[in-house]
């Protein structure tokens, strides 16, 4: 009797009831935000540790190598997330441009002999001393957060072409054509989705978005048939019988997934890491290793703290009441969806092998403390809604009065 109760109708509408009005409450946003990132960090620190034992101890660094390193990644991301998190949203304003500036000379410096790192095809490394990095993904919260205070600007004028275009399109541009020139497209197509995800979400008419996408597309076009790699990549991918070698990871990322079943073969269970993958597992095809040791339940967890990411991701940009707010909250939820979304359908056989990383879950420095970067800003830009404004003041304790002052009033009432 107790099962039917809790199965009723009027129960189910009780608890969708509830689940609306925590929706809707002013800090849902925030909290679903830190609650989604929180959960894709946990399971990617522990799925690096899994996946990466098997190269590590290969290569003589110990099994623990890539996953202790990942840690380190994981704190120091975690100091820039709560910094940036208590950041004034108007003094994100101001460093717009700086943070322009910042990413241009990181990418072009990558193109300096001696500073550009070559790293299987692309020149999209900085080595700066003993620190190695990757510029592009600081460059992609860089570009969201200059757009955001472009078009803060330009509010009220937006209706208008030219004050539209100047200086997004030849500006943003820019960053996209120094991605590109390191020969990294999997990271262009990001920051492409980025661009075209900000000029839609301000209101760009599709007479103006249609030429944009179609001209960045044809570039992308030519940048394909200009490298042999990459029209092996696209071969590999229409009959992967053309190039086995080649076909090889891809393939055992499919075999990984159609092996874990429901629940998977178990934690540390994974076959296909220990070679099939190659150097994959813990990087671009980590998911392909979630689905073969926690299954179809790893698998749709994944998905769906990026689901719930994404809509609070929209929903902070929804009740937003300032421009440069929207269009960074817009911006960043755009970038971290577009790169899962690019991510899992390499995995799955979906897209051509692009080398682009799961944000939060895949092993990689620069990528982890930049994705973190970018949660520390959305946190900002959540507690800066006007109904997070009214509920963080409303919880603030009056100042209690100093004793010192209590006794001086009462000496004077004497």
């Amino acid at each position: 009797m107790a099962s039917d109760a809790a199965t009723s109708p009027v129960a189910r509408f009780t608890i969708w009831s509830q689940v609306r009005v925590l929706a809707a409450s002013p800090m849902a946003p925030y909290y679903f935000v830190a609650a989604s990132v929180s959960v894709l960090v946990g399971i990617g620190s522990l799925m690096v540790l899994s996946s990466s034992a098997a190269l590590a101890q290969s290569t003589q660094d110990g099994p623990y190598y890539f996953a202790l390193r990942q840690l380190a990644f994981l704190g120091a991301g975690l100091v820039f997330m709560v910094l940036l998190s208590r950041f004034p949203t108007s003094l994100l304003r101001k460093l717009g441009w700086l943070f322009w500036g910042i990413g241009v000379v990181l990418l072009i410096a990558v193109q300096i002999p001696g500073l550009g790192v070559l790293v299987n095809g692309n020149r999209n490394w900085l080595l700066i001393g003993t620190v190695q990095f990757q510029p592009s993904e600081f460059a992609k919260l860089a570009l969201v957060v200059w757009c955001g205070t472009v078009f803060h600007v330009k509010r009220g004028r937006l209706h208008e072409p030219l004050q539209l275009a100047v200086p997004f399109v030849p500006l943003g541009g820019l960053v996209l054509a120094l991605v590109l020139a390191g020969h990294d497209l999997g990271t262009g197509l990001i920051v492409g989705l980025i661009l075209v995800a900000v000029m839609w979400f301000i209101g760009t008419p599709l007479r103006v978005l249609l030429p944009l996408g179609a001209l960045v597309s044809g570039l992308a076009v030519l940048l394909v048939y200009g490298s042999g790699n990459r029209m092996s990549r696209i071969s590999v991918f229409l009959d992967p019988q053309s190039n086995t070698d080649l076909s090889s990871q891809p393939m055992a990322a499919l075999y990984a997934l159609a092996s874990g079943g429901w629940w998977g073969l178990g934690l540390g269970a994974s076959k296909q890491k220990w070679g099939g993958l190659k150097d994959g597992a813990h990087t671009d095809f980590i998911f392909a290793v979630i689905g073969e040791e926690l299954g179809l339940f790893g698998v749709l967890l994944i998905i769906a703290m990026f689901a719930l990411l994404g809509w609070a991701g929209l929903e902070i940009a929804i009740r937003s009441d300032k421009m440069f707010n929207r269009v960074v909250a817009a911006g960043i939820t755009a970038w971290f969806l577009g790169q899962a979304t690019i991510n899992i359908f390499v995995v799955m056989h979906l897209l051509p092998v692009l080398g682009v990383p799961l944000p939060f879950v895949s092993y990689g420095g620069s990528a982890l403390i930049a994705s973190l970067m970018g949660v520390g800003v959305l946190l900002c830009l959540a507690r800066d809604t006007p109904g997070a404004r009214a509920y963080l003041a409303s919880r603030k304790v009056p100042a209690r009065p100093r004793m010192t002052s209590v006794m001086a009033a009462g000496r004077e009432d004497s």
